[in-house]
C-alpha cells in the first residue's frame, strides 16, 4: 500500500507559529496530497473565534476544544486511518486523548505520532491517564530511538518514523564559509532552550572573534529579557532577533550561517539541528534528550553539556579555528540528513498506516 486513494485525518497544530510540530504537520498533509491520499486537517491551534476569546486566560481553551471536538468527530467519519501529532502535557489531554477517544467511539484506527523532549517525565506523571488511552491506540510511533526507548521503559512499543527534512528547500549554500563568522539560534524563546547560555557562549566567543554576529530565529516569552540581556552583555549590536521566520526565510538564514548552536536543556529530535545540517551547517548543540540518537559527537555535530557557556563556546572557536573540522562537520551532515527525505520516510509511515488499519479489522 503507498498512499494513493487514502483517506487520512491528519490532527495537529499548523503555522502560525511555525514551531518544529507546526512545520511537521503542514509538510506532512502536503507530502501526502503530493502521492494521491486525500487529507482532513483539524488544525488543534485553530484561532480563537470570536477573536477576543484569546484574551480570557481562564477560559479560552473552551472557545478552542469544543469546535475541535466537532471537527474530530465529523472528519472521524470520513477518513479510514487519524493521524495524531501528540506532545507532553496538556497538549496530550487536550488535543491527542480526545482525538483518540472520539475515533474509538467512530471505529477509526489512530497512528499517534508522539514527539517532545520530555516524555520521560510526563509519562512518570500521568501514566495511567496516558496509557487508558494509548489501549485504544492501533499504533504508535515516534520519531527517534531516544523516545522508543522512553514509551519501552514504560511498557508502550513504538515504532521509528523520523522527521522529515525537505532537501530542495534546506540546501547548503554555494560559498562554505561567510567573510563574517556568523552564528544562529533557532528556538523558542523559552527557558526549556535555555537561550541566555548561548548569549552568554557567544559574548565569549566575541573575545577571539571580535567580528562575530550572532541572529537568533524564535518568539516567546523570554524575549525582552534576553534583548536586556544582551545588551548587558554588550552584545546588543551584535545581537539580531529575529522574531519567528517562516520555512523560505529560516532556509535562506542558514544559507548565512556559520554554525548553529541549540541550547536546550531538554529536546527529541530537533528540525533545527537537521535542517543545518542539511544547509551545510556544522551544529553544537547540548548533548540531552535525543541529539546523541541523530548525531555524533565530533563526527556530525559537537556536543556539549546543558548550561555550559564556556563550553559551547570553546566548541564554537575550534570550529572557527579549524576550518577542516568545519568543513568534515559540514559534509557529514549533509550525507546524514538523507536519511530523513520523503523517499526514505514515506515507506516506512505507509507501513505504520497499513499495520494500524490491519490491526484495526482484528
Amino acid at each position: 500500500m503507498g498512499f494513493a486513494g487514502l483517506r487520512v485525518g491528519l490532527v495537529g497544530p499548523l503555522p502560525p507559529p511555525a514551531g518544529g510540530m507546526a512545520n511537521q504537520t503542514r509538510q506532512l498533509a502536503e507530502l501526502l496530497g503530493a502521492a494521491q491520499a486525500t487529507v482532513f486537517l483539524v488544525q488543534s491551534n485553530a484561532p480563537y473565534r470570536p477573536a477576543w476569546a484569546g484574551r480570557l486566560v481562564y477560559v479560552r481553551e473552551a472557545f478552542r476544544l469544543l469546535p475541535y471536538l466537532l471537527a474530530l468527530w465529523r472528519v472521524a467519519g470520513k477518513v479510514e486511518v487519524f493521524h495524531v501529532m501528540a506532545n507532553s502535557g496538556w497538549s496530550w489531554h487536550l488535543v491527542a486523548a480526545p482525538a483518540i477517544w472520539i475515533a474509538r467511539l467512530r471505529k477509526v484506527p489512530v497512528v499517534v505520532n508522539y514527539r517532545g523532549g520530555e516524555a520521560a517525565g510526563f509519562l512518570a506523571s500521568s501514566q495511567s491517564l496516558v496509557q487508558r488511552s494509548m489501549s485504544h491506540v492501533a499504533a504508535l510511533v515516534v520519531p527517534s530511538r531516544f523516545l522508543q526507548e522512553v514509551f519501552s521503559s514504560f511498557g508502550m512499543r513504538a515504532e521509528i518514523v523520523p522527521n522529515i527534512i525537505d532537501l530542495t528547500r534546506f540546501r547548503p549554500r554555494e560559498v562554505a564559509r561567510s567573510s563574517t563568522f556568523h552564528l544562529v539560534v533557532a528556538r523558542n524563546l523559552e527557558p526549556l532552550y535555555d537561550n541566555e547560555t548561548a548569549l552568554r557562549a557567544f559574548q565569549i566567543v566575541r573575545r577571539d572573534c571580535p567580528d562575530a554576529l550572532l541572529t537568533i530565529a524564535g518568539s516567546g516569552p523570554e524575549e525582552q529579557r534576553l534583548r536586556e540581556l544582551a545588551t548587558q552583555l554588550g552584545l546588543a549590536d551584535a545581537v539580531r532577533f529575529t522574531g519567528r521566520l517562516d520555512r523560505e526565510s529560516m532556509a535562506d538564514l542558514y544559507r548565512q550561517a556559520d554554525v548553529m548552536l541549540n541550547p536546550s536543556l531538554a529536546d527529541n529530535m530537533p528540525n533545527s539541528v537537521l535542517e543545518s545540517m542539511a544547509s551545510g551547517v556544522p551544529v553544537v548543540s547540548t548533548d540531552v534528550g535525543g541529539v546523541p540518537f541523530i548525531v555524533q559527537d565530533g563526527v556530525t555535530a559537537l556536543l556539549v553539556k546543558p548550561g555550559d557557556a564556556e563550553a559551547m563556546a570553546a566548541a564554537v572557536l575550534k570550529l572557527a579555528e579549524d576550518q577542516e573540522l568545519w568543513r568534515k562537520l559540514s559534509i557529514a551532515g549533509i550525507a546524514e540528513v538523507e536519511r530523513y527525505t520523503w523517499a526514505r520516510v514515506a515507506p516506512v509511515l505507509a507501513a505504520a498506516y497499513r499495520g494500524a488499519m490491519r490491526r484495526a479489522t482484528h
